[in-house]
């Protein structure tokens, strides 16, 4: 039994089936990290032989050519060529090709082949070939290019042994072809003797694309698409909040009466327990959200949607390759950011990073729906329509109006009027590999516990001792909150925020959610748990900010919900925009101008909500 890594790295276009071969191989011992002094994303996962030995998989970018025209391809030609030091030994690569659009796939292939490093070429979508009558003869490529071919259909879980047997063998090799012409004749000879026999157009790809890609049928069903998400945020969440709520009050009262002392009860359960379990709760609705994300990229919609929307993006001042970079700034703003990278013209990547941040990310997901539980019934309307969720719909829809407006205010400003077309590659549809999507949900579902587990787990002890020191005097007649350094500080800034009705609770809770959004819930938990009030105590947040008696009015819960479309975003978007464009001076313009918008709608927001009110 063989105790030595195997080193292989997995290579292709975009949308060639790596990441499902990715996920089948690997399944959750995957760890996700950066290239040394880049933003990429450098994906690597692990698995065993039949025979025990260890391999160890690096999951490159897609890429068209090494010929790099974006950072991602960058890293892909970088590590093919043996750049990075630290990658620069891998014993195979394999190179994916979708089975189903060959010839598109054989300049990057060529490319690889002409560098003679050890590779193995997959076929993928082997099935999917064959079901549209693409006959494809793996020996003939072999033999055109000396390198051997096996043939997987990722998404399914016995579709990758054929590929596990050659890795077995160590059936890899160094390519022998020979160019004779230009890369395209090339391109056209290996693909007329290795494909003898191709049906027209995929028929399932053309029926749904008249729907999908038509100017008027298109758009509408991209908003209900949009919309029924939006609605099962709510709808399919609610019980599994409800089990988790109970469990960390549950959990709250059973630790607290081993806990003697005032000072660490009040410690473990009002600053630990309650600050976590305040944002732990709304991990289904998080989840939820990832998984039709996941699932639309997986179908090969989302493409689609770029194309339907660079129209209108262009009016904008945006391109049609904006549209993914925004819809990932959905589930969080920094990998949204970071995927402007495959944007190549700078002004719409810079134009696109600027209104990145209003797209609503899933760390303000928790805010909307705290708020929107107390202040908005929860109603059906028409039989079917649930109110909070046209609520949260309608947030969602105000960021991305909002965003348009910016990028074409931008435009009118900007010295360069010239525009550049979107060339896109539309994959045909295909079933939603489930074990990805689940993966994909997994993987981003621990990314958000790890960040209770520390930035939140820190911040709400921070947030506790600001809340209980210094203890009150002796003939003290206001909670003791009110004495902290938290309230202190709370009650001097107030008189800012007062014009757009936010009680000086609220501004207490601003300040760590300059760390991360979703810590408001937690310091506002904190905050009022510690305000002295038992009864207050008992309730639920919820129930607590929308009593009367609480300092709270439905215009100020509306102003909150306004000021969180647009508020400065946390600290690591901030410094996730200084890296990519390599400037504070951009950061500077990002933060002014989200704060001056949040200030602005919110004041117009809480002054029209107190007089249509009163």
């Amino acid at each position: 039994m063989s105790s030595d890594v195997l080193r292989v790295a997995l290579v292709g276009n975009p949308n060639c089936g790596k990441t499902s071969l990715f996920n089948n191989l690997t399944g959750t011992k995957q760890k996700v990290a950066n290239y040394a002094g880049v933003t990429v994303e450098r994906k690597e996962g692990f698995f065993n032989l039949a025979s025990g030995q260890p391999v160890r998989v690096l999951d490159l970018p897609g890429a068209y050519s090494l010929n790099a025209a974006s950072p991602d391809e960058a890293i892909t030609r970088d590590v093919c060529k043996g750049i990075i030091s630290s990658e620069a030994h891998q014993d195979a690569f394999l190179y994916i090709v979708d089975a189903t659009n060959l010839k598109l796939h054989l300049n990057l292939l060529l490319e690889i082949a002409a560098l003679k490093r050890p590779m193995l070429i997959v076929l993928n979508m082997m099935d999917e070939a064959r079901r549209r009558g693409i006959q494809i003869n793996p020996q003939a490529l072999s033999q055109a290019l000396g390198v051997p071919v096996v043939e997987t259909v990722a998404v399914k879980q016995g579709g990758v042994q054929n590929l596990l047997k050659s890795l077995e063998l160590k059936d890899f090799a160094v390519s022998t072809f020979v160019p004779q012409q230009d890369i395209s004749k090339d391109i056209q000879t290996i693909f007329d003797a290795t494909v003898t026999s191709v049906v027209g157009e995929d028929q399932r790809t053309s029926f749904l694309d008249k729907i999908f890609l038509h100017p008027v049928f298109g758009l509408i069903a991209l908003a209900v698409m949009m919309f029924v998400v939006f609605q099962a945020v709510f709808a399919w969440a609610a019980p599994f909040m409800d089990l988790i709520e109970t469990f960390f009050g549950w959990l709250g009262e059973v630790v607290g009466e081993y806990i003697s002392q005032p000072l660490l009860q009040s410690l473990v359960v009002d600053g630990i327990i309650a600050g976590a379990g305040g944002v732990v709760v709304f991990l289904p609705q998080i989840l939820i959200l990832f998984f039709f994300i996941l699932l639309l990229e997986e179908s090969g919609y989302l493409p689609r949607a770029a194309f339907l929307l660079d129209k209108l993006m262009y009016q904008a001042g945006l391109s049609g390759r904006a549209f993914i970079p925004l819809l990932s700034s959905f589930a969080c703003a920094i990998p949204g950011i970071m995927a402007t990278r495959s944007i190549s013209d700078p002004r719409d990547r810079f134009t696109t990073i600027l209104v990145a941040p209003l797209m609503t990310c899933s760390a303000r997901l928790p805010v909307y729906a705290l708020l929107i539980s107390a202040f908005i019934p929860q109603q059906i309307i028409g039989g079917v329509l649930n109110l909070q969720g046209l609520v949260l719909f309608g947030l969602y829809m105000a960021g991305i109006v909002s965003a348009l407006i910016v990028s074409y205010i931008v435009k009118l400003f900007r010295k360069d009027k010239s525009e550049h077309a979107l060339l896109m590659e539309l994959p045909s549809y295909r079933i939603p590999d489930w074990r990805s999507i689940l993966l994909g949900v997994y993987e981003r579902g621990k990314i958000f516990m790890k960040r209770v587990g520390g930035i939140i787990f820190a911040l709400s002890i921070l947030l506790w001792f600001l809340c209980t020191f210094p203890q009150p005097p002796e003939n003290a007649t206001m909670p003791d909150i009110d004495y902290s350094f938290a309230g202190i500080i709370g009650h001097w800034i107030q008189p800012l925020f007062a014009p757009i009705g936010f009680p000086w609770q609220v501004c207490v809770a601003l300040i760590p959610a300059m760390a991360a959004r979703e810590v408001v819930v937690a310091a506002l938990g904190t905050v009022y748990a510690l305000s002295g009030d038992e009864d207050a105590q008992a309730q639920s947040l919820a129930a607590l900010i929308s009593s009367p008696d609480s300092g709270w009015t439905l215009a100020t819960g509306l102003s909150l919900l306004v000021w969180f479309i647009y508020a400065p975003h946390c600290l690591a978007t901030l410094a996730t925009v200084r890296r990519e464009t390599g400037s504070w001076q951009n950061v500077a313009i990002m933060t002014v101008y989200l704060f001056g918008l949040a200030y602005a709608m919110s004041f117009i927001t809480y002054q029209v909500a107190l007089r249509i009110l009163a």
